[in-house]
């Protein structure tokens, strides 16, 4: 028996997945419009690259589909699709070993400044300097920065897309973040 289309809506991420494994295909359109936009930004994150990361969104959807017979349901979808995700651009790197180009304006997306004395001007420079500092990060550094901070994970899932425990994911973040002050720091006396 088919679920009226105005239920699917309702459904949880994990009951769609389960629709999809067990044949439902056109299920996993719903759950590409629900996290098209949050793999997107991650992509852009690690490649500032917007093709780039398009296609690995459809990357993703592509193994999630090829794949569906290793979804059980007893772990949340989203963080099995994230380890997906991480997967699918570690494959893409070791494959093509391309060099990453930097844009200062995806940022403005995703960070925003709550001083409303600060100007257009401090804010884009800020942004800029943030950007650089991200990018002068190591990979997996700036990758646990992006899950954490800018995909809103909870430790908890970040240690199961990474495969690690959630203490050491405090440890990584804690540790990501102080270096990513200290460059920071490095590029605001040069500046």
């Amino acid at each position: 028996m088919k679920t009226p289309d105005h239920l699917l809506e309702t459904l949880s991420d994990n009951s769609l997945m389960l629709k999809v494994k067990d044949g439902d295909i056109d299920r996993l359109g719903l759950l590409f419009e629900r996290y098209k936009k949050p793999l997107y930004g991650f992509f852009y994150g690690m490649n500032k690259d917007t093709e780039l990361s398009e296609d690995l969104v459809q990357n993703v959807f592509f193994r999630i589909l090829k794949y569906r017979y290793l979804f059980r349901g007893e772990g949340d979808f989203k963080t099995w699709m994230f380890h997906i995700a991480r997967n699918v651009n570690n494959d893409h790197y070791r494959k093509n070993k391309l060099g990453k180009t930097e844009s200062v304006e995806a940022w403005n997306e995703r960070l925003g400044h709550s001083d409303i004395y600060t100007t257009q001007a401090q804010q884009d420079e800020e942004l800029k300097m943030l950007s650089m500092a991200m990018d002068r990060l190591p990979e997996d550094k700036r990758e646990i920065l992006l899950l954490s901070k800018f995909q809103d994970k909870k430790y908890k899932e970040i240690g199961e897309i990474i495969g690690c425990s959630e203490g050491a994911v405090k440890v990584k973040v804690f540790r990501a973040l102080q270096d990513l002050k200290v460059v920071y720091k490095q590029l605001e006396k040069h500046m």
